[in-house]
């Protein structure tokens, strides 16, 4: 059963759907079958994973208004374990056309259990406010994950989300919990970043993430050629960063489960030869095989 994972904060750039949709390829990357679902209208995480805008083309929209079912909505990527339900400009609309829909909040929720079956993790990209679409993917998650600056106002909005989560909790959804606390754009140098840090520390605890995701150029860069940083500079900062954060999350939600195997070693007349990260790299040289995982079965 996978594990809903809503990617939220209602202040805008602080690395949301940066953060979706590189956790979302990472843990793919990881062999594990994840969809990254796009509930925002801009459709950032849609195109940021190589999804052109095409109006016809099955949406959360749809999924949300009940015109299409979500597994007809999946798109493939170029990652073989990485799917994604994307979003439409019309999303705008829904906070005025479901306003007396009955059981409008758990539209999101009904529509991916049924795929819960079919994943290991689902990615929620939330837009930057606290409206029926964030609203839609904290009830249907399992978890929160914050994403925010190391900065004064970002603690201070930070309080408004765990409102919302709190009230969500007493009437939607009372199984909601925090998955952590992530720091992006991230400049461990300065004292405010390390005063903010200990600050989150001090209330979250272990909740905050021992990773943290610093300024990168390949990470501003990869969403332009759609791709996740990953596919676009591997060796990067921001691309190993997201690969830890993965490897966090799986360790604590899948005990046992060995997401980046250690270097492996090879015999040559009877030398030992270290191949460094040989499953890692071998499952990126076959990415762009034919998608295998039957999702309809």
């Amino acid at each position: 059963m996978a594990r809903i994972i809503a990617v939220a904060n209602q202040k805008g750039g602080v690395g949301k759907t940066t953060t979706a949709i590189n956790l979302s390829a990472s843990l793919a990357s990881a062999n594990l079958n994840t969809l990254l679902v796009d509930c925002d209208p801009q459709s950032n995480a849609s195109s940021g994973v190589g999804l052109g805008k095409d109006p016809d083309r099955n949406n959360t929209y749809k999924v949300l208004v009940g015109d299409c079912d979500a597994i007809s909505a999946l798109q493939p990527t170029a990652l073989e374990r990485l799917f994604v339900l994307p979003a439409h400009k019309n999303l705008v609309g829904v906070n005025f056309e479901l306003v007396d829909a009955n059981e409008r909040e758990f539209r999101l929720r009904n529509a991916l259990n049924t795929l819960r079956e079919k994943f290991n993790f689902i990615v929620v990209d939330c837009p930057p406010a606290l409206d029926l679409l964030t609203l839609n993917s904290l009830v249907a998650a399992d978890s929160v994950l914050i994403t925010m600056q190391a900065e004064y106002f970002a603690l201070e909005g930070i309080s408004e989300l765990l409102d919302t989560i709190e009230r969500i909790r007493g009437v939607l959804n009372p199984t909601l919990e925090i998955e952590g606390v992530l720091l992006t754009m991230f400049d461990e140098r300065t004292n405010l970043a390390q005063q903010v840090t200990a600050e989150l520390k001090r209330f979250f605890g272990e909740k905050v993430f021992s990773t943290t995701i610093p300024r990168n150029v390949r990470l501003a860069e990869a969403p332009s050629h759609g791709k996740p940083v990953l596919l676009y500079d591997e060796k990067s900062r921001g691309a190993e960063s997201y690969l830890q954060l993965a490897k966090e999350i799986i360790a604590r939600r899948m005990p046992g489960f060995v997401a980046f195997p250690e270097p492996e070693t090879e015999s040559t007349n009877g030398e030992e030869k270290r191949v460094v990260n040989a499953s890692r790299w071998r499952g990126w040289r076959e990415r762009n095989k034919l998608i295998t995982m039957d999702l309809k079965g």
